[in-house]
């Protein structure tokens, strides 16, 4: 039941009734069952933590503590970080901003904020010690340092934050307590990912955080509030196969590591598509140096080209469905984007169709790579142990080496946040067989198993694949990629 209270109402105590009369709700629209909870037992719970599937309106829930907290007491501190911080500078703050114009000041007794007041990542409103600001979460000094009243943390998207920051918070949780006149509270959202650090420990009910309130926001919970589709949930889980971890992820919101003999675990890739935003947001500098190009014999397959800037980052992926038996399509759409950079190559499968696309590229005097899946290579993995059984089998184990984040200055490559390509990649199995050889699972196998075929996947792997015979080649692109990386990444 909605609550009702009048404008001298201390709403300090009570988010939930803030939320309700405090705000300009678009017609129709209130606070779903699952954040009305949490609002309405946050204040006795202290230490909140949910997690849920995408989709379900966690940023917003966060906005609305910040703006509770800042609003309904005069001393009080409220960092916010996020495990990235575009999470903070592109979805948390400009969200408390939206939410800010929605306010109906008549409630708290006050005017309008003024131009001063709330800014890009700070929140300061005139009169009393109050303050909500932007902490990047490699910054544990900045959150241990805020001192008030009440503090009030919020960590957003948090189940990547590192745990020196978590640790940070805990100077002013001991301080606030029954016997003591100051207040500390915090809220922990996030979708999980694997099973590891701070947010999983609390949700696991580790020794140590029995103190935290959890609460899992269901996908049936979800759809039940109309904030997720189920026909979206389910071809999720034909997309991505419902034992997957990007599928119990972001769909179920549970937390799931790859299959343990995956190639590429999908944290690996969520770092990269981090990195892409960062890229994206530079303005895409750079010049393409290669195009991996998946090539399908038209019909209801896609032919998938991976264009990549600078060694480093892969553009969106482009997929064409062209006329059965028209192949040369695909070689102007090459060519297109060859045209623009004469000294980009084009990786080229060539089992099957893609051998007549690699002829007329060379006919053309375009710089073409063959890309025979199962051929043999000489090629050592990173630890110049182990080999492979063919090239599929090599390309897959390089891409895994560059974005494998234990591998020193291995971790500089972009990719696009796509879910199918996000899928393709974190698909395939793998195994070491006799001889001491690296085996990646068949592109049929895999078909067999999640119902489609890894077309993007397959053609980023060759954007970024370099053959042994090129190793001085590849030395040099590493060294050029690791500069580069390190001047858009930092």
């Amino acid at each position: 039941m909605q609550p009702s209270k009048t404008q001298a109402f201390d709403y300090s105590r009570d988010p939930l009734a803030f939320v309700y009369d405090c705000f300009n709700f678009p017609k129709g629209q209130a606070p779903t069952p699952y954040q009305a909870k949490i609002l309405s037992e946050f204040v006795a719970n202290k230490r909140t933590a949910v997690r849920g599937p995408h989709g379900i309106g966690k940023t917003t829930i966060a906005s609305w503590i910040v703006l509770w907290a800042v609003l309904t007491c005069d001393d009080v501190k409220v960092p916010t970080t996020a495990s990235a911080w575009r999470q903070l500078s592109k979805f948390l703050w400009p969200e408390i901003h939206k939410w800010a114009k929605r306010i109906r000041w008549e409630k708290l007794g006050r005017a309008p904020l003024q131009r001063n007041e709330l800014i890009t990542l700070s929140f300061k409103p005139n009169g009393g010690n109050r303050e909500a600001f932007a902490v990047a979460s490699d910054k544990p000094e900045f959150i241990e340092g805020a001192h008030a009243r009440r503090v009030v943390y919020v960590f957003d998207e948090a189940k990547a934050i590192p745990d020196a920051t978590w640790d940070a918070a805990e100077g002013a949780f001991s301080g606030a307590g029954e016997d003591t006149p100051d207040e500390a509270f915090a809220l922990a959202i996030s979708t999980p990912g694997e099973p590891t650090g701070r947010f999983y420990d609390i949700h696991a009910r580790a020794p140590g955080y029995e103190d935290w309130h959890c609460i899992h926001v269901t996908l049936d919970d979800a759809i039940a509030a109309k904030r997720v589709s189920r026909q979206w949930a389910e071809q999720r889980k034909r997309q991505w196969g419902e034992k997957s971890a990007v599928y119990q992820n972001r769909v179920r919101g549970e937390f799931c590591a790859g299959d343990e003999d995956g190639i590429i675990p999908l944290a690996w890739v969520e770092l990269a598509n981090e990195r892409w935003h960062a890229w994206n947001e530079a303005g895409k500098p750079g010049a393409l140096t290669s195009v991996g190009a998946d090539i399908a014999d038209g019909g209801d397959d896609e032919s998938t080209l991976a264009p990549v800037f600078d060694e480093i980052s892969l553009d969106e992926l482009r997929g064409y469905r062209e006329p059965r038996g028209e192949t040369m399509q695909i070689v102007g759409r090459i060519v297109g984007l060859l045209n623009k950079t004469p000294s980009a190559r084009a990786i080229v499968d060539v089992i099957g169709v893609g051998a007549g696309v690699f002829s007329r590229l060379k006919e053309q005097k375009f710089k073409a790579v063959a890309f025979n899946a199962a051929e043999h290579t000489d090629a050592k993995d990173a630890s110049g142990e182990l080999g492979f059984v063919n090239k599929r089998s090599h390309g897959w184990w390089h891409l895994r080496e560059l974005l494998d984040p234990d591998a020193a200055r291995h971790t500089s490559i972009a990719l696009p946040p796509d879910d199918l390509l996000t899928g393709d990649l974190t698909a395939p199995h793998w195994k070491v067989v006799s001889g001491g050889k690296i085996q990646v699972e068949d592109k049929d196998s895999i078909r067999e198993r999640i119902k489609r075929s890894t077309d993007r996947g397959d053609a980023a792997v060759m954007a970024f694949y370099h053959d042994p015979a090129e190793q001085k080649r590849t030395a040099a692109a590493a060294s050029s990629r690791i500069v580069k990386a390190e001047q858009i990444f930092g």
